[in-house]
Parts: C-alpha cells; structure tokens; sequence
C-alpha cells in the first residue's frame, strides 16, 4: 500500500478541520471542526501503522485511545454548549467573550456596579480624549 494516498486525505481533513476552527463563529461547528482534526492524526497513525508493520501495533491502540477521548470531549464540549444556548440565547462565539475577566480598572473593581449590584457598562472615554 503507498503511504501517500492516506497521507494526503490526511492532510486535506486536518486543512478543512482547521479551516472551520478559524473560520467558524458557532461552537457546534467548531467541535465539528476539532473531530476532522482528530480523524486525520487517526488516519495517520492506521496509516503509519500498517505501513511500518508494527507487530505491536502501537497505532491502532493509539487511534483507540484518541477516539475515546474525542468520545469525551464531545459529550462535555456539547454540554457545555447547550448549557450556554440555554443561558445565552446563542452558541455564538464571539458572544462567549463576555465570560472573559475583565482587568481591574484605576476606580477598582466594583466600578460599574450601580446601586443594585448589577454590572453596567463603563463610558467610552477615549472617544472624547480625540476628539
């Protein structure tokens, strides 16, 4: 068996899968994006595998272990995605971004807190420092 034909559509599943990690905004594709990832490092390893005729077979154990941890990884990274539709409404990345900590501005660290204890956004002002 050649090596590059496996090889090849290895290569051409890794592109595509990173293709929509970079590319894609909604977390469902994303995680669809990582499978294709890992299914071409499988693809590799079968590949690699047969063709050094590991007696062990050390390959294909391996490619039994990353399946059972892309298993695990989707059924976490899934609920954890339908847990944020839930909440949020969207699985939109871009909008996953709120849940990032915010540094501490000069005013300390309740600045934005009004008299309810809610968070409200702080005014621009590096606009008006321009203009």
């Amino acid at each position: 068996m050649h090596l590059v034909y496996p090889a090849v559509l290895a290569v051409l599943l890794f592109c595509t899968g990173l293709y929509g990690v970079l590319a894609r905004r909604n977390a469902i594709l994303v995680l669809m994006s990582v499978e294709l990832m890992l299914n071409a490092v499988n693809l590799n390893l079968v590949a690699f595998d047969v063709w050094l005729r590991d007696t062990l077979h050390a390959g294909q154990a391996l490619t039994l272990f990353t399946i059972a941890v892309a298993a695990a990884e989707i059924g976490i990274g899934l609920a954890i995605v339908l847990l944020v539709y839930r909440n949020r409404g969207s699985s939109d990345i871009d909008r996953l971004r709120d849940l990032a900590e915010r540094p501490a501005g000069p005013a300390g660290p309740g600045a934005g807190d009004g008299a309810d204890g809610a968070r409200r956004p702080r005014p621009d002002t590096g606009a008006e420092a321009t203009a």
